[in-house]
This record gives C-alpha cells, sequence and structure tokens, in this order.
C-alpha cells in the first residue's frame, strides 16, 4: 500500500504543469483538500489528494489500483469523479451515498469558496461559482456528521464557519 507521502508525490507529478481557475498550481488545490480530510486518516487524505486525478490527468482507477493505491480510495475518487452527462446537482445527490466521498467533496467545496481563491475570479464567474457551491453545501453538510463538517471547514476553509453555525442552530 502506498503511503500519504507516496500519494502526494504521485500527484505531484500527475498535476505537473497544471493551474487551477485562478493560476495557481493546481497541485495546491488538491493539497489543501487532503489538509482538511488528514484528522480523519491516511485513506481519507490520500482521497483528498487523488479527488481530481481521474478527471484531469491520463490516470484511471484500474491505473491507481496497480500503482498500489487502495481499493477504498480509488472507490472513494471513482464516486467523486464526474461523469459524462450527469448534471452538477445529480452529481452532487450521488455523492452523499458514500460517507467518506461526502467528506471528501466537502473538503473539495470548502477550498474552492476560500474568499482569497474567489476574489481573483471575475464578478460574474464568482457569483455563479458561489451559488453552485452554496447549493452544493446545502446538500453535502446535510448528509455529514457537522462536527465532522466543522472540523473539515475549521481547516480547509474557516470563513464558513459562521455557516456552519447557523447550521448548528437549527
Amino acid at each position: 500500500m502506498k503511503s500519504v507521502k507516496e500519494v502526494d508525490a504521485l500527484v505531484a507529478t500527475a498535476h505537473e504543469g497544471q493551474l487551477d481557475k485562478v493560476g495557481v498550481p493546481y497541485v495546491d488545490h488538491v493539497r489543501g483538500v487532503a489538509a482538511g480530510l488528514a484528522h480523519l486518516g491516511p485513506e481519507l487524505e490520500m482521497a483528498g489528494l487523488l479527488h481530481d486525478i481521474v478527471e484531469d490527468t491520463d490516470w484511471t482507477p484500474e491505473k491507481l489500483r496497480t500503482a498500489g493505491i487502495p481499493d477504498r480510495v480509488v472507490g472513494i475518487v471513482e464516486a467523486v469523479t464526474n461523469q459524462p452527462g450527469m448534471a452538477y446537482e445529480e452529481k452532487i445527490r450521488r455523492i452523499t451515498r458514500s460517507r467518506d466521498a461526502t467528506l471528501v467533496k466537502i473538503a473539495d467545496n470548502a477550498h474552492n469558496s476560500i474568499p482569497e481563491r474567489a476574489a481573483r475570479l471575475t464578478e460574474a464567474e464568482r457569483d455563479r461559482l458561489a451559488a453552485k457551491y452554496r447549493a452544493a453545501r446545502d446538500v453535502l453538510w446535510a448528509a455529514a456528521d457537522l462536527a465532522q463538517v466543522e472540523s473539515i471547514v475549521a481547516i480547509v476553509n474557516p470563513a464558513l464557519l459562521p455557516e456552519v453555525g447557523r447550521r448548528r442552530a437549527v
């Protein structure tokens, strides 16, 4: 089985040269997602590192398994990977069928919602994505243990903590 350190090296190579929407090396995003999951165990941390690898590189689930990535981790990656023709809202509902995939997507959503990152987008893109991610949080957070949501958000994007607090009050 691969270690978290080995998986980190794998994703650094796989995403080499890729930039995210705001022009930052893409590997920074997957590392940010993984950081929010590390306290939940090495397999969730690995899934955070690998969550976009099938979508954004030539890696496949089979190639990941051959490379020694645990089946549980590959299953989580498959669960959060976009499927052709599937609407985003349907994808989010599908993800909530898996506790682990839900936690990875919560960390991904939180990282994508960091205010400093969003500030680098055009106003129209920022508004569109903010609405998309807020709607996804409604579904994802309702499907997860709120204490785990809070623990992830506190690490990845503390700006979302007031939103968690409002949900706790309901």
